[in-house]
């Protein structure tokens, strides 16, 4: 029970939010309400969280020692000793074989993306994650593989590109923001914690972040009066000042109140933010499917 217990907190269920983006393709291209396609992305859902949950496993283990070093890290199943290696590598190798096999057999060129997304991962965990720069746009692009892999479940007609563009600028938002706060927790010592922050600091990512923050709203305002399937009085361009409360919400929050959460987590916890994402959300389903 207590391998059972570790292995689903090495799993990472409070990460499990970020395969949402498979749900992008099913409201954006207005197709909450046809069932077949609903359950064809919950599926994909599921199945993606069982895949990153996995990866999450394979990456604990081949940082078993070094996360050992680490403030909160050490704390973790694996690295505390809760999970036995042994135990976590074979759930892992049949973990794989079994959530990439259903994938195959549910939707062939779905689970080619999820074996791609698999791959990706792995190559991230034993060699990637080590390249400045390609370490972020690595984990960027395992959030465009969960948009791709939803717009083929629901065969998307009208998805519009600058959805994509903005996800992926979303996804770099994220990681970006995840690497600035780990060198505020760890601070002088983040490079022997985790080789690749030697490699930044605040200044490279504190112009990244303002970049990425800028082209993410820009390209979202693109897509409210730009793509195929929205009203023609263009009402979703009403939705772009809580996308722009939400990035400068999370600056403040970085900046100002000092935290050290990745933008996923700070969803997760700052009530304000979730009121707004709640509000947009809200706002932007109701143009979409009532206007």
């Amino acid at each position: 029970m207590s391998n059972i217990r570790g292995l689903i907190k090495t799993m990472r269920p409070k990460q499990w939010i970020k395969n949402g983006f498979v749900f992008a393709a099913l409201v954006f291209d207005a197709k909450v309400t046809q069932w077949p396609y609903v359950w064809r992305a919950l599926a994909g859902f599921i199945l993606f969280v069982l895949v990153s949950g996995i990866v999450y496993v394979i990456n604990d283990l081949a940082d078993m020692e070094r996360d050992r070093q680490h403030p909160k890290k050490s704390r973790r199943p694996l690295a505390s000793g809760e999970v036995s290696p042994r135990v976590a590598l074979i759930f892992a190798i049949v973990g794989s074989l079994a959530a990439l096999g259903v994938g195959l057999w549910f939707f062939p060129a779905f689970g080619m993306i999820l074996l791609g997304y698999w791959l990706l991962q792995l190559a991230y965990s034993f060699w990637l994650k080590s390249i400045v720069l390609l370490d972020v746009i690595t984990v960027a692009l395992g959030f465009v593989l969960r948009v791709a892999g939803g717009a083929l479940l629901v065969n998307a007609e009208r998805f519009s590109p600058w959805l994509y563009l903005c996800m992926t600028l979303v996804a770099l938002f994220m990681a970006l923001g995840k690497r600035r706060g780990e060198l505020v927790l760890l601070g002088t010592e983040a490079g022997n914690h985790r080789d690749i922050l030697k490699e930044y600091n605040f200044a490279l990512l504190d112009q990244l972040i303002g970049a990425i923050t800028s082209a993410t709203i820009l390209a979202y305002a693109f897509y409210t009066f730009s793509a195929p399937n929205l009203p023609a009085n263009h009402g979703m361009m009403l939705t772009i000042p809580f996308v722009i409360y939400c990035f400068f919400r999370y600056l403040y929050l970085i900046h100002v109140q000092g935290t050290t959460l990745a933008p996923d987590e700070v969803v997760l916890t700052d009530r304000p933010l979730q009121v707004a994402f709640v509000l947009w959300g809200l706002m932007a389903t109701g143009i979409l499917y009532l206007g």
